[in-house]
């Protein structure tokens, strides 16, 4: 045997078991008709983190793999699914989890706004964004990104994002970043599976499920408002926030996008969300955009504000403002 081949022959015996890899629709049914033929007590491995695919479980499973598009649901359908995934995370993580398909409110548009003057770096703010949306502990996945800024910058792009120090800096200022909800968003007409869209409500939105993974929707942002999961995502079971939305902070998989959500499990029960509760200093704003009397129109009405590459003409839903 040649050297080529030798070192080719040691690597395939090196590689992890196939077990490990990503169970896809073919890799899952059969399996499925594996445990059909040998009885309800087989397992299907490779699917699920080792799900007893059994029974119930086994049902549960083959559903999700062929659930419609999440907007092409019925409401009984939608009420279907959700219960499928609260079994499921039961099963899995032996945890209750209760997932919402709450649809938009008539009448709202959300809209957010960022004081400039009022941050001071403290992170906060993306400490309950990383809790509250179930983000990977393992990779520390981040929604929020906090730019540290010397005076006469105007853009996150030329400022510090990855400081590590006591805040705040004398002759500084800081800018947060994420998901701006434009409403006329780049990524959403760059996905082609329409597995992303935008809400009545103005959110932008992932179907999680139908999203394969080609991360064309973080080529398209121009602000870096998009996240991919290259490994399944490790959340502790005692830190999983439980109060979920099929269209938020349900636990994801590998190979799905994801992104801000203005925390749409908070938000579309008149709740602020997790970062703007978070904030020490005030220095975020949201609200309804269609409310002439709420605090998001007074600060376009009579504050400074400015958007971050607006020239692009996205149209985003995320305004800087200063006192």
């Amino acid at each position: 045997m040649d050297s080529n081949k030798k070192a080719a022959c040691q690597a395939q015996h090196q590689d992890p078991p196939l077990k490990e890899k990503r169970c896809g629709r073919r890799a899952f049914l059969k399996g499925a008709a594996t445990a059909a033929a040998v009885g309800s007590a087989a397992m299907v491995t490779g699917c699920g983190g080792g799900l007893p695919m059994g029974g119930e479980a086994l049902k549960l499973q083959f559903n999700e793999f062929f659930k419609k598009h999440y907007r092409l649901m019925t409401p009984k359908e939608k009420d279907e699914t959700v219960n499928r995934l609260e079994q499921l995370a039961k099963l899995r993580q032996h945890v209750d989890v209760q997932i919402s398909a709450a649809p938009p409110v008539d009448d709202v548009l959300f809209g957010y706004a960022f004081n400039v003057t009022r941050c001071e770096g403290y992170m906060a703010c993306v400490a309950a964004c990383v809790k509250e949306n179930n983000l990977d502990r393992r990779t520390d996945t981040q929604y929020i990104r906090i730019f540290e800024m010397e005076h006469g910058r105007m853009t996150p792009d030329s400022g510090d994002g990855k400081f590590f120090h006591e805040v705040p800096v004398e002759d500084h200022f800081y800018m947060g970043v994420q998901c701006y909800h434009c409403q006329n968003a780049p990524c959403v007409k760059a996905c082609p599976t329409q597995a992303t869209w935008q809400e009545p409500d103005g959110i932008v939105v992932v179907d999680y499920d139908w999203c394969i993974g080609c991360r064309y929707c973080i080529a398209a942002c121009p602000y870096y408002g998009r996240r991919f999961n290259w490994n399944d995502p490790v959340v502790p079971v005692a830190e999983i926030t439980k109060k979920q939305h099929y269209l938020g902070n349900r636990l994801r998989k590998r190979g799905q996008m994801e992104k801000c959500t203005f925390c749409v499990q908070r938000s579309r029960n008149g709740r602020l969300p997790a970062c703007v509760d978070a904030c020490p200093t005030g220095a975020r704003v949201f609200g309804n955009l269609l409310d002439p009397d709420s605090e998001i129109r007074f600060v376009l009405k009579n504050k400074k504000v400015f958007r971050h590459k607006e020239d692009l003409g996205t149209d985003p839903k995320f305004w800087y403002f200063v006192d």
